[in-house]
Parts: structure tokens; sequence; C-alpha cells
């Protein structure tokens, strides 16, 4: 902190009150990233329980030059969450859903509030709040539109920024921005929701935001397939689509080697297909009645049989059906960190019809620089976002950062050659920093440090994130 760390932490407790000090070993799980990659430490750790209180917190920080780290539910993947040295500010106390407009389908909620809660919300008011990944019950809402997260059902509903109408922020000098509307056709100057969705906490701190609701699907049908290639699979996104009028909800890849994994580490999962296949796909369907997909979803899966673009399938005959096909999916993560503590995460997107290229000449680089090297790839081919992991070989020691970094270099050079991005959902946090400089224009670049130097004119938000 500084040579006044103490006065710093009498009056910050001051200002947060006596609830908002997190000390001792309930820091632990704050400091911590959820992978143990990067071991973070905090001069102090307020968790305020009020916009206010967040806001007279940033007022001493600012006039006092203490850098911030703004922190939701400590899910994230690159590292933009971790301290090195702030005060970190929790928004976990600043949770509660302030209200629900089933009429204008609309629901503000706090930035502690968990994306699960969220969706619990919603359905109680029959309403539905689209946005599913897989840490949904621990995430926060704050963190989620920070890094725009994406999701398994982006191809029928969009990003985070795709469901938000407006946010609550603090600003790094204690201003107060109330830009909670709730309107769907306000043009009205710069949307300026959008530089902290997705800003990942270098602008300001997303307090509250009002999100967009839709009506609940009266059906869904879920289904777990087979298929020779991702070029087979790409076909058979154009065939759903084409055949169910647009009624894709998710339509997920992975690769043969992501479900043994899950199937290993995960042993009460049954095995969803007889026939062993280089890769599947998990796809549902959504509809606003009863009775009109079921027999829809047989016939497109006959006529991709057909074709020869899908070898086997699983129709989900129930909820609990669906549920256990999703959650092979959904513990990827999880049974990739039982599996190995490192490894190299790639979080990219390209053109749909770029898929099985990429894929095939990143496989090709990765083999080439690492014989024997495990790839996990996987994700939302709906949309092009792909998971693209690497583990060290069967009993191998894991990669070094240097060989790592030498791997993650090499696809995301395969990347940019297929027009991709080397950050789909994740963000950029500390991970993808230095590279983003090299991937971005002149002209971008300075376009983003000029934002930065307006809001945040001492760089004390989230320093060394980002830019």
């Amino acid at each position: 902190m500084t040579d006044h760390s103490s006065d710093a932490l009498t009056a910050l407790t001051s200002l947060a009150g006596p609830d908002a000090l997190i000390e001792g070993d309930d820091r632990t799980p704050l400091l911590e990233e959820w992978r143990g990659r990067w071991p973070g430490e905090a001069s102090l750790v307020l968790a305020p329980g009020s916009t206010e209180e967040l806001s007279s917190i940033m007022r001493y920080c600012h006039a006092h030059d203490l850098a911030v780290v703004p922190q939701g539910g400590n899910t994230g993947l690159v590292g933009g969450q971790v301290p090195q040295g702030e005060v970190l500010i929790s928004t976990r106390r600043i949770n509660r859903i302030r209200d629900i407009s089933p009429e204008d389908f609309t629901l503000t909620a706090e930035a502690g509030v968990t994306l699960e809660a969220v969706q619990d919300a919603a359905r109680e008011a029959g309403r539905l709040f689209p946005l599913s990944i897989g840490s949904e019950g621990s995430c926060n809402i704050g963190g989620v539109l920070s890094t725009n997260a994406g999701g398994v059902n982006v191809i029928r509903y969009g990003n985070a920024r795709d469901l938000v109408l407006g946010i609550e922020a603090v600003l790094p000098d204690g201003r107060i921005w109330n830009g909670l509307n709730r309107l769907r056709k306000n043009n009205t100057g710069y949307d300026l929701k959008h530089l902290f969705i997705g800003g990942e906490g270098t602008l300001g701190i997303i307090t509250a935001a009002v999100l967009k609701l839709y009506p609940r699907p009266a059906e869904t049908q879920t289904a777990f397939l087979a298929v020779p290639s991702p070029a087979a699979a790409v076909d058979l996104l154009s065939l759903v689509q084409e055949k169910s009028g647009g009624a894709v909800t998710s339509f997920e890849l992975m690769n043969a080697n992501l479900l043994e994994l899950v199937l290993a580490h995960f042993p009460d999962l049954p095995r969803p297909v007889e026939t062993r296949s280089p890769f599947y796909v998990l796809t549902e369907l959504s509809a606003g009645r009863q009775g009109v997909l079921a027999e829809l979803t047989e016939d497109i899966l006959s006529g991709a049989m057909e074709r020869k673009i899908v070898s086997d399938g699983t129709i989900a005959q129930s909820e609990g059906q669906a549920y256990t096909l999703w959650a092979l999916r959904h513990n990827a993560s999880e049974a990739m960190k039982k599996d190995a503590a490192q490894c190299v995460k790639c979080d990219i997107s390209v053109p749909i019809r770029e898929v099985p290229s990429f894929l095939e000449k990143a496989g090709n680089a990765v083999t080439a620089e690492a014989p024997g090297a495990r790839i996990i790839a996987f994700g939302h081919m709906g949309d092009g976002n792909i998971h693209y992991d690497i583990l060290a070989p069967d009993g191998a020691s894991p990669f070094g950062v240097k060989k790592g970094a030498r791997l993650e270099h090499l696809v995301h050079e395969v990347v940019v050659a297929h027009d991709g991005s080397i950050s789909a959902e994740h963000g950029i946090g500390l991970l993808k920093r230095d590279e983003l400089k090299t991937r971005k224009s002149d002209v971008e670049m300075e376009m983003m440090r000029a934002i930065k130097t307006v809001l945040d004119s001492k760089g004390l938000m989230n320093p060394g994130k980002l830019l």
C-alpha cells in the first residue's frame, strides 16, 4: 500500500463499514485463482455492501493513489480478477435483485448476484434469462458483464453484451454513473455501457445492470450426436438451422479426447452413444409451444444420417436425461483440472466455415512442436468459439511457461490466419495482455488507451490487466 497503510486501513474500514473488511483465512479464497495459476496478493480486501459504500471507497483510493482490483465470483480464466498487491474489492455483498418486470421483460440485478440466482428469479417470474455457462452457480453478474461472457446459448441470444439494456457503475474517482436504462430504443448519443461491458474492470466497477428477459420455451429437445469430422458438424449446423427455422439454442462441438477425459474423471456419467467417433455435437432446440419439436428433431437427424454427417445419436427423453447430456459438456474444465494441474488454454473464435481448417492446421502445428500432446477441442461451434486446450502427454510433466507460451503463440498464428480472434469470451486479463498489442492495429490500441486515460487518468483501475 504505502507508508500510510494503517491510516488507509482505518479510513477505508470506516467508509465501508465493519462488515466490509475481510481478514485472515477469509481472504484466502479471494486471493487464489481457482486453478492455482496466478498467486494473488492484496494490501487490503474489502467487500462493500452497497454502491454508495463502494463509491466512498473509490473516492478515497483515487485521492490517495491506491490501485484497485475488482472481483466478482473469482471464476475468471485469464487472471483479470487476481490482485498483485493492490486493494482488492469484492462485489459479492452488493447482491440484491432490485426489480423484475415481466411486462418489460427486464430484471435489474446488482453485481454480486450469481448468474444462477438471476436465472432462478427470471424463472419464478415466468421468464428466461438465457446466458448459461459452466460456472453459473458461482460466477457473479458483475464479472460476467465485465468479461462479456458468452456461453452455450450465444447462437440464439447473443453474448452478455447483447443481453444488457443499461448498467450502473462506479467510476475510478468514485462518481456513480446511473445508466440503468430499461428502454429497448434509446438513441441519445454514445452507448456508454459498452465501455464497461468487456472492460475487465479497467475503466470502473459495474454495480448493477438491467438485463433482458425472454419468454420461457415450452418445449426443448436435446441431442448428443457422433459426427465424423468438424466439416460434417458445420454441415449439420446449417441443416438443423434451416430445417428448424432457426430454433437452435445451442450447438456444442467436442472432440473424442474431451469426451473420454470427462468420462474418466466423472465415472457416474454414462457414455452417451455407442459409436466411437473423432467428434461429437451436443445440440438443443427450443420452441414456444408444445408438440412441435419431437417429430421435427427425428426427421432432421434421420436426414443427417442419410447424408452421413451423423453416424450415431441419442435424443433426451426427459429433463433428467438432458441434464446428464449437458453434464458431459459442463464438466469439461473440471475434468481437465482433475487430469492436469496446468494446461495451455486458448479461447479463440473463427468464422464458422473456417473451424475445420483451423482445427486441422492448429493440430498439425501443435503436434509438430509437442509430439504426443493431448489436444482438447470443444466449445460453441454455433458461433465459431472453440476452446482449444493442450495437455502434456500422459505421464509427462506439465508444459513449462516457455513451452506453453510457444504453443499458445502457434495456435494464435493459425487463428489470425483464419480471420479469427485470440479471445472469444474469456477476456484478456494477464494471460493475453502482452499479445493483445501485437494483434491489434496501432489505431485500435491508441483508441483504447485514450479511453483508459480519460476515465482512469491515474491508471488505478485493475492495473496491468488488458492494457
